[in-house]
């Protein structure tokens, strides 16, 4: 039977919430391996002179345990 683990990421762009999303798990790449999903969860961004500025999101990021 296989076990996942699940962490949970913050991650932030300043193109996309979908770009967060690849920056999250990208950046969890580089110390997890055998990553099977992703579940995003509290979009956020943050506003500057009336424009976006940064798109934010928290992440739930599974992975299959050896």
């Amino acid at each position: 039977m296989a076990m996942l683990k699940v962490i949970e990421i913050l991650a932030e762009s300043d193109k996309s919430w979908e770009d967060a999303a690849q920056v999250a798990v990208t950046t969890a790449a580089k110390t997890v391996r055998h990553i099977k999903s992703i579940n995003v969860e509290n979009l956020s961004a943050t506003v500057d002179k009336g424009k976006i500025k940064t798109f934010r999101l928290n992440a739930r990021i599974a992975f299959l345990l050896e």
